[in-house]
């Protein structure tokens, strides 16, 4: 494999598309595929994350030589955008958010599926930099897009929306990682780590907001940041949301429904509040003509 093929997104983006990043089950030794190796990859860095991640560490798990990876896949980075892509279609305990139900339900649960993928696969948080989309990873974008694009947020508003929740829930996971990985190198909580810095409590007593916050128990039993963290989120898009409503003049009623919407952002009226009542109103239209 030349280092021009290494580095070439276009080749990512083929190999991605063809493979689709279905997570098989494993196989008896007999071959060498793309997929078993895409599955021993995620298999080690579920244990020792991507800093633990080499072509040679699954090579030696998959009981090959390395350089037979290769002819598979072209190397590292290219092994953890087909990992990415594969973990993003698991299904087994992710369901799709309902059709037809309030955006802020459908996208509080896109949310929380994200969360419980990056807590189970830790690794997925140290994922950085310019990654190529694979199938599973644009649906699961798409399932957000579609939550929040008939709110009456102009196109802009709704990327920005899915782009900002996606960010909180990466940073979220990545301090998680960071803790967790921080316990497992020293063996020390970050309970006990914060209860011995004593030297650094002396220094503190200049700081009056933090010492009272301190002594009135604010770091005791503090919220938890992804809970609290999500809810403060969703309240701040919801109120956006109002706030269109509140100040256009062109709202219009769903058809199906009744619901206010806006007009698209060409200026023509939308007919409907959601894709499940475009639906509704399609199979009605079917059932008349049938």
């Amino acid at each position: 494999m030349t280092q021009g093929e290494t580095e070439d997104p276009d080749h990512v983006v083929e190999m991605l598309w063809r493979a689709r990043g279905t997570r098989p089950k494993p196989e008896s030794r007999p071959g060498l595929s793309l997929d078993r190796i895409v599955h021993a990859g995620i298999e080690l860095a579920d244990v020792e994350g991507l800093t633990g991640l080499s072509m040679r560490k699954v090579a030696e798990r998959l009981g090959f030589t390395t350089m037979s990876l290769y002819r598979h896949v072209p190397g590292r980075a290219q092994l953890v955008d087909l990992m990415c892509d594969a973990v993003a279609g698991e299904t087994e305990t992710d369901q799709a958010p309902p059709e037809g139900n309030h955006w802020r339900i459908r996208l509080e649960a896109c949310a929380r599926n994200a969360w419980e993928l990056r807590r189970r696969h830790p690794w997925l948080a140290q994922v950085r930099g310019r990654r190529v989309p694979g199938p599973h990873t644009v649906a699961r974008y798409e399932q957000m897009l579609d939550a929040v694009a008939d709110t009456g947020l102009l196109p802009t508003e709704v990327i920005a929306v899915v782009g900002l929740v996606g960010r909180f829930v990466d940073s979220e996971a990545l301090l998680l990682q960071e803790s967790a990985e921080a316990e497992r190198h020293s063996g020390i909580s970050d309970e006990d780590w914060w209860a011995s810095r004593d030297t650094l409590f002396e220094q503190l007593d200049d700081y009056p907001t933090l010492t009272r916050l301190w002594e009135e128990g604010g770091f005791g039993l503090p919220e938890n940041p992804f809970e609290f963290g999500l809810a403060r989120l969703l309240d701040g898009i919801e109120l956006l949301i109002h706030q269109r409503y509140e100040t256009s003049d062109n709202n219009e009623a769903c058809v199906v429904c009744g619901t206010p919407v806006d007009r698209s952002a060409s200026g023509r009226p939308r007919m409907y509040c959601s894709a499940s009542c475009r639906q509704q109103a399609y199979r009605k239209r079917k059932a008349r003509q049938g």
